[in-house]
């Protein structure tokens, strides 16, 4: 029996702090026990004590006269008369209550140990369950009301043409077969292990559930695959749940949770993933409490305590890590009213505008105590990605208000350019990675979105340089797609070199393996959209069939370990981003233009699609 129930001066419901697991069950009893002896001690006082009624109301309750009554004509002998009654009947209650407190409290010790903790287990199930209706299908006060406008866009039609049709039909059907046998057999776990058909965790999100189911949502709603969407929500409303002692990747649980929710709320206009996607980014601000203000890596969601990956540059904030939640906070603050969100990622921006950057080019570590960069590697792909991705959609998110974001990407890919990007013998242009000013010239899986966001900014590029970023987005998208037709597989390994007399190929075992990522085929679905060339739909079209033949099983789709074998030896692993990013591209590849079209929609790195705030929709966002 909790505390909580068990004394009467702490029946507060409407307190968010009472907890029924707050204390162990050994410092229960020792509470109740001291407690129970104060009571005793005072009613002993109380009674022996002359006028006690007077000593009640002026000790106890010394609210009491601003109870008395306001209305014209009574006098203080009569206000006195009324709040003598009222005393009694407040001494009274306390003895019951007291009483009570006792019986129940004699009822606990009688119980078996079995007994008593299946009571505190009865309790906190019935707690959250009382906590899941309010936040399921009531109405959270503390957040404001808005008008829920759903972009254009959200939905698609049928393409006219009929082999584009029955292409796009497929893809879905690759969407259903996944969801089937993720439901069928890891429902609810982190990710689907469709070999030997089981649920898979991951250290990413500790015991964080439900990573895929989060992160297909807007898949399922985009596709139209409504009853699919309804079950997944009905499982957030009833056992997503944040309050647990794991330790999370906040990267991770901002790219796939918080922007899985948001995005949800913004196709569906359903209140239930806009709170939940506040409550989550409310559990990963304590991240931020450092010297300077850049996050840690990983938080323990109960404690708030952070700590940054052990392998990282002496303790070093990773930069894709880091420069990848500005996206998503800057909705937390516009669809919360609050401005903490916005504040924690707008001072990221104030801490690297402070630094001096190596050749204009930005450092994958940082260190979130001395604000200084660590080791000096620099790379587009891991580590440093989705740093410069977020620069430009946050320009363009804000319906290109964000003046400092622009800046800061553009002239980010200009150090880029002059520093990293170069051509092989073969004529395969390439982004190398540069460590201390040496290149190593290898191109990792990840580095291919770049293609994609090079064209998505080619538009507002300085210097009328539209035509030579579309010309250079284009020459990354023809690299990536050799890496994948230079294998045995025609799937793509998980980084590519340049030297020794290879290009595009993998040369060492660890990098030749394919987990169903998404970045090819993200830059294939930026480029049709951009340029209608035919060819980038018969390239997604060769990874659909690479797909099919090699990484579909019966349980699902698995990744593979070695692209350049002659038959795939299975991962056992159906990563949730193969249906949140690499199906979701795949079928906006053979969808028509206006099916989450860029003019109102950005996508976060895991391919989750949040509205761009339209200037008159944040001169309302800024009166809440």
């Amino acid at each position: 029996m909790p505390v909580a129930t068990l004394l009467p001066f702490t029946a507060t419901p409407n307190r968010k702090s009472v907890s029924p697991t707050s204390f162990r069950l050994t410092e229960k009893f020792i509470l109740l026990l001291v407690f129970s002896a104060f009571i005793t001690l005072c009613f002993g006082a109380i009674f022996f004590l002359p006028d006690s009624s007077k000593l009640l109301s002026g000790v106890f309750f010394r609210s009491a006269p601003a109870e008395s009554d306001p209305r014209p004509g009574t006098d203080g002998d009569f206000a006195g008369a009324g709040a003598t009654g009222r005393d009694e009947k407040i001494l009274a209650k306390i003895r019951k209550d007291h009483e009570k407190a006792l019986l129940e409290a004699k009822d606990t010790l009688q119980k078996r140990a079995e007994e008593i903790k299946q009571d505190i287990k009865s309790e906190k199930e019935k707690v959250a369950r009382d906590g899941q209706g309010r936040g399921g299908g009531g109405k959270d006060d503390t957040l404001p009301e808005i008008e829920y406008v759903r972009p254009p866009g959200a939905t698609g039609h049928e393409p006219s043409d009929p082999d584009t049709k029955e292409k796009r039909a497929k893809i879905k059907e690759m969407m259903q077969f996944s969801w089937d046998n993720n439901k069928r057999y890891a429902w609810g776990s982190y990710e689907l292990r469709p070999v030997s058909k089981q649920g898979h965790s991951s250290n990413l999100f500790g015991s964080l559930k439900g990573a895929t189911i989060v992160d297909a949502l807007d898949t399922l709603y985009i596709m139209e695959m409504y009853d699919e969407f309804e079950a997944a929500t009905e499982w957030v409303e009833k056992n997503l749940d944040f309050n647990m002692n794991a330790e999370i990747s906040v990267f991770e649980v901002n790219i796939r949770f918080v922007g899985g929710l948001l995005s949800a709320y913004y196709l569906s206009g359903k209140e239930v993933f806009r709170r939940k996607a506040i409550e989550l980014g409310e559990k990963l601000l304590p991240a931020f409490k450092t010297p300077t203000g850049i996050p840690w890596a990983l938080l323990n969601l109960k404690s708030g305590i952070g700590r940054n990956w052990p392998w990282a540059s002496g303790g070093s904030s990773i930069l894709a890590e880091y420069g990848t939640l500005h996206l998503e906070f800057m909705h937390l603050s516009r669809l919360s009213g609050k401005p903490v969100f916005a504040e924690k990622v707008m001072n990221i921006r104030k801490v690297l505008n402070r630094l001096d950057k190596p050749q204009g080019l930005y450092p994958n570590y940082l260190n979130p105590n001395s604000g200084q960069w660590g080791q000096h590697h620099v790379s587009v792909g891991g580590l440093g990605d989705s740093f410069y991705e977020y620069l430009l959609k946050a320009w363009l998110m804000s319906d290109k208000r964000d003046e400092e974001g622009k800046k800061l990407y553009y002239d980010a890919l200009k150090a880029i350019e002059t520093n990293l990007i170069r051509k092989s013998s073969g004529g395969l242009t390439y982004i190398a990675e540069w460590k201390g000013g040496l290149l190593e010239h290898k191109m990792g899986h990840l580095t291919c979105f770049a293609g994609g966001m090079i064209a998505l900014g080619a538009d507002g590029a300085p210097d009328d340089k539209t035509g030579h970023q579309m010309e250079l987005a284009a020459e990354i998208a023809r690299t990536c797609h050799e890496s994948y037709a230079r294998t045995n597989l025609k799937l793509g390994p998980e980084a590519f070199r340049f030297d020794g007399g290879v290009e595009a190929i993998a040369t060492r075992q660890n990098e030749k393996y394919f987990i169903l990522r998404p970045e090819v085929i993200e830059t294939y679905m930026y480029m049709w959209r951009f340029t209608h060339d035919p060819k980038y739909r018969q390239w997604g079209w060769e990874a659909v069939q690479a797909l099919e033949q090699h990484c579909r099983v019966e349980g699902g789709y698995s990744g593979v370990r070695d692209v350049y074998a002659s038959s795939p030896s299975h991962d056992d692993v159906q990563q949730s981003f193969y249906l949140a990013e690499t199906l979701k591209y795949l079928y906006l590849l053979f969808s028509d233009d206006d099916h989450l079209s860029f003019e109102h929609w950005v996508f976060n790195t895991e391919a989750h699609p949040l509205p761009v705030i339209k200037r008159e929709s944040a001169d309302r966002s800024n009166q809440l």
